[in-house]
């Protein structure tokens, strides 16, 4: 549950920011009328992602046992791929999201209401739909349905208070240890996921080595048991997995995690000489929230 919980929280937050920088500049800038297409974006946006988690759980559901396990295993390589690139995106872009937000906006705003729409839906569709897949790849891996679910909704409603109170500037928080730590949990969680996806896949006859397995310590950590309960939960633990399970985890999580901790990985670039100081201002500290301002400079 708290692996899920971690992804709802990740994910959610991620998308949180995205909008309340989209908000707060409009505000700013004294563009409120530009906020409904926004609005509108975002809801798209939303809707589809709920769309693409309810095809997933419903649609596999008339498969074969060796399909839905094919389908499963090839969506858990997919999504971990997936929320890789990411964590290290964000920890890369984390200190210039703002800028590189508002210049989309603002391309966005002297195209018209449509390229607002779309603008949005892109900025939050795209973590959404990361969002979905991974959540349901967790779950499938779980095979429990309830306690995942309930776990990614508080870490998505977490991250939806978190983001207001951002807006409302409650709140304070360095976003760039806070992207990086959770990084780093999830990229755990993300190995449990890859390797139960190799178990899926090995099920489907599609991977080799099923019977053979690395070790087997059911009877001292019975799947039933709270600590098992717990690893289950956060890191997707298995008391008998394959050799293949074993290598994939460890090879994933091993060189992941040395790279995303590599000093220098922070994603830092010398300015160039070009930056000006108009262009430095702009860009969000690490620390700072993203509360609207009423028009007044300082």
């Amino acid at each position: 549950m708290f692996g899920n919980y971690l992804i709802g929280l990740r994910e959610g937050l991620e998308a949180s920011l995205v909008v309340c920088i989209l908000v707060a500049y409009l505000v700013k800038t004294g563009r409120r009328d530009a906020l409904r297409p926004v609005w509108a974006g975002i809801a798209v946006a939303v809707l589809l992602s709920m769309g693409f988690g309810a095809l997933l759980q419903f649609g596999s559901q008339n498969m074969s046992f060796e399909s839905q396990e094919m389908l499963g295993g090839s969506l858990s390589v997919i999504a971990v791929g997936l929320v890789t690139w990411m964590v290290f995106w964000m920890r890369r872009t984390a200190r210039h999201l703002k800028k590189e937000l508002h210049g989309k906006l603002d391309a966005a705003l002297a195209m018209g209401t449509t390229a607002l729409v779309v603008t949005a839906f892109l900025a939050v569709g795209r973590e959404g739909l990361e969002t979905a897949l991974f959540i349901w790849t967790a779950v499938q891996a779980t095979d429990d349905g309830v306690r995942p679910l309930v776990g990614a909704v508080l870490g998505l409603l977490t991250a939806v208070v978190l983001g207001w109170l951002f807006y409302r500037g409650a709140l304070r928080i360095n976003l760039a240890k806070f992207f990086t730590w959770t990084g780093g949990m999830l990229i755990v969680v993300a190995a449990g996921v890859l390797a139960y996806g190799f178990h899926d896949l090995q099920e489907a006859g599609v991977l080799p080595g099923l019977g053979s397995r690395a070790f087997d310590i059911s009877d001292q950590v019975p799947a039933d048991s709270w600590y098992g309960t717990l690893l289950k939960g956060v890191f997707n633990f298995q008391p008998d997995p394959t050799w293949l399970q074993v290598g994939v985890w460890v090879l994933y999580l091993v060189p992941t995690l040395l790279v995303f901790f590599a000093p220098g990985r922070a994603g830092r670039v010398a300015p160039s000489p070009a930056v000006t100081q108009e262009s430095k201002r702009d860009e969000t500290p690490a620390d700072t929230p993203v509360a609207p301002s009423d028009g007044r400079t300082a």
